[in-house]
């Protein structure tokens, strides 16, 4: 969300800064007028696992590693701090972090997305009578009044994906922020207020409001922020911070998705489906939820989402127990065979919103099952949740789609694409820079700082490396999806 003005050095600057604090990896893009890459640098993020269920990030470590690719990528690049024009940054959501409002101190480390501990308190208000009137007081208000506002809430539910629940945790079991609270000396963040408040050596702490979606329930207040500039001690001179985004918003800016209708598929660590519903507000009970895409001046742009999990975490999951070498082998090893044998891979390794106590498996396993097979079944399962979220986009989001794009670290695969494009009828686009988050969100600084002028520029940017278009009928692959579907039902819970 690009936000406040260039200083007055910014006109001779020439480059700017993408960076993406991502789930398993910090990266820094340094791009050029033409939005060409100039210089990169990235750092793994190791997660910690205290107990089962818990998953959390050393906040002095993202810090460094943040700080760390920023320096290398503009070394790498052969430049200088004081060319950069203005920095842009996009970050994971729903991973939140408190800390003293005077000392700086965190009480805890940053607690994920992807943690479990609120699982029971979820469940406990999913079921609620609570929350059943809060649905029954909102589905009245929108069959008076046809205003789609109020949809959402009407069949409003909790995940563990938010970080409200497990903020909620932190005040019962942690007594040192629970007493700050009380003495209103408690900060709340999400990754990105978080290394706003470290930047500008806690002169700006803000919690934009697209982040609250994900950070507690839904939140259409709409808030103008200057974000301001780096301190000057942290890279020897300061850098306007221009944009702050999170990471599938900025994706779909950086795949120029900017009309309704336009259709974005990100698949990295999960896998999520966007579809750009201009300036309306879109809800769907079940599987879509509505979020703010990015707000210029006073355009407000609004996406629904659908997600799946276990997309690159399971591909990185075979991986480390050595199915394969390198992740480019797994395209040719599902292809070097007709088809999984009837093995079926359950997702479950990754938390999923809907059901946060499925276990991965696979089911259907023989003697003569081999690790094509395995890495065939893998693959297919990601197409197939593919193909059941699009079904449920083209059902219930009455907008005619436009060009499907596809983005992040698993589009890279032509297996899972060519098997997406086949089941869902439809050519999807792959961009030659498949890091559409970083580039999102250089895109939205680059705007703000008038780096680049407006969006038509950016997309005479966009270059496409590939095109995948149907090349087989749906129904042939209706065995292996109907197996993998009763397959799925018998999935064991942990």
């Amino acid at each position: 969300m690009p936000c406040g003005q260039p200083d007055s050095g910014a006109a001779a600057a020439r480059y700017v800064l993408g960076v993406d604090v991502g789930s398993t990896v910090v990266k820094c893009h340094v791009y050029d007028r033409s939005a060409a890459v100039r210089g990169f640098s990235h750092r793994k993020v190791e997660s910690l696992y205290p107990r089962p269920g818990w998953v959390e990030l050393d906040p002095e470590v993202l810090w460094s590693q943040f700080i760390g690719v920023i320096k290398e990528a503009v070394q790498a690049a052969g430049l200088h701090m004081r060319q950069i024009a203005g920095l842009g940054i996009s970050t994971q959501r729903g991973t939140f972090i408190t800390w003293h409002k005077r000392t700086g101190k965190p009480f805890h480390n940053f607690i994920s997305w992807q943690d479990l501990r609120s699982a029971e308190l979820v469940n406990s208000w999913n079921n609620s009578l609570l929350l059943k009137v809060v649905h029954v007081i909102f589905t009245v208000l929108h069959f008076l009044t046809g205003n789609d506002r109020f949809l959402a809430p009407s069949f409003l539910t909790f995940s563990t994906h938010q970080a409200s629940m497990k903020l909620s945790w932190v005040f019962k079991n942690i007594h040192e922020a629970e007493e700050a609270a009380r003495k209103n000396n408690c900060c709340f963040g999400t990754v990105d207020t978080w290394l706003l408040y470290r930047l500008t050596k806690g002169e700006h702490y803000k919690f934009r409001y697209f982040f609250a979606i994900c950070a507690f329930v839904y939140s259409i207040k709409i808030v103008i922020f200057n974000f301001g500039s780096t301190d000057s001690e942290i890279f020897g001179v300061p850098i306007p911070i221009m944009a702050v985004v999170a990471d599938q918003q900025s994706a779909m800016f950086g795949e120029c998705c900017f009309h309704p209708g336009d259709v974005k598929l990100t698949m990295g660590t999960g896998g999520f489906w966007n579809v750009n519903t201009g300036e309306h507000l879109f809800a769907a009970r079940g599987s879509l939820y509505p979020l703010i895409g990015w707000k210029i001046g006073e355009e407000v742009v609004y996406l629904t989402e659908g997600s799946i999990s276990d997309v690159g975490t399971a591909i990185k999951w075979a991986l480390d127990i050595e199915l394969f070498t390198n992740v480019d082998e797994t395209a040719e090893m599902a292809q070097s065979t007709a088809d999984s044998q009837g093995v079926c891979f359950i997702p479950g390794l990754q938390v999923s919103g809907d059901d946060p106590y499925l276990c991965a498996s696979f089911m259907g396993l023989k003697p003569s099952t081999n690790r094509n097979h395995l890495v065939r079944a893998i693959l297919e399962s990601i197409a197939f949740r593919n193909k059941l979220l699009y079904d449920i986009i083209v059902r219930k989001v009455h907008i005619p789609l436009r060009t499907i794009r596809a983005d992040g670290g698993v589009s890279n695969n032509s297996f899972v694409m060519q098997m997406t494009s086949d089941l869902i009828n439809k050519k999807i686009e792959k961009p030659a820079n498949t890091e559409m988050s970083s580039l999102g969100a250089a895109f939205l600084a680059g705007l703000a700082s008038g780096f680049w002028t407006d969006k038509k520029q950016l997309k005479k940017l966009r270059q496409v490396e590939a095109v995948f278009e149907p090349q087989k009928d749906s129904e042939e692959y209706r065995p292996a999806m109907d197996a993998w579907l009763q397959a799925m039902k018998h999935s064991p819970h942990r």
